[in-house]
């Protein structure tokens, strides 16, 4: 086999080591850190030792997840437009479509940061074709009756859900 050949085979270490251990490296570092990997490999018993640097990994964008919630973030325009109306009528207080939009959301699912008994409210995202309310909803948590701290949307009927951008 090819590999027996000890000089090819401490070259092709010496060429593949260093790649892979920068590419295990950079799986290792966390999203948003700045750290770098140094790996030192002897190639040959009398060669100089090799380092090799894995690239500083690029910051994650501040805005990829919510640090209150950790769910990713949604912005207003990526919402449907059902959704940005949805949002205009919680900021005004209504009217609402359905007779369960404002009611209690008890986050069940455990999607959500926990808060008190009665602090989110449940609105119907309306699917254009559907016959009933659909999958789609926002649940918004209050601060107050007129104030609305914090908005999540789900597209699955609370399966998953993604933090409104403010």
């Amino acid at each position: 086999m090819i590999l027996c050949h000890a000089p090819l085979r401490r070259a092709l270490l010496a060429l593949f080591v260093p790649l892979a251990i920068t590419a295990l490296g950079s799986c290792d570092t966390p999203a948003g850190s700045q750290a770098t990997t140094q790996t030192t490999t002897s190639a040959a018993p009398n060669q100089a030792a090799q380092t090799s640097r894995a690239p500083a990994t690029l910051p994650a964008p501040t805005s990829a997840r919510d640090p209150h919630s950790g769910l990713r973030w949604i912005a207003r325009s990526e919402l449907p437009p059902e959704g940005r109306e949805m949002l205009r009528l919680i900021a005004r207080g209504g009217p609402f479509r359905y007779s369960r939009d404002g009611a209690a959301f008890g986050n069940r699912e455990r999607l959500l940061p926990q808060a008190e008994r009665g602090y989110y409210r449940e609105y119907t995202v309306r699917t254009p074709g559907e016959s009933d309310r659909g999958a789609r909803r926002l649940v918004c948590g209050r601060q107050s009756e007129t104030t609305v701290a914090e908005c999540y949307y789900t597209a699955d009927h609370y399966a998953s859900f993604r933090r409104v951008r403010p």
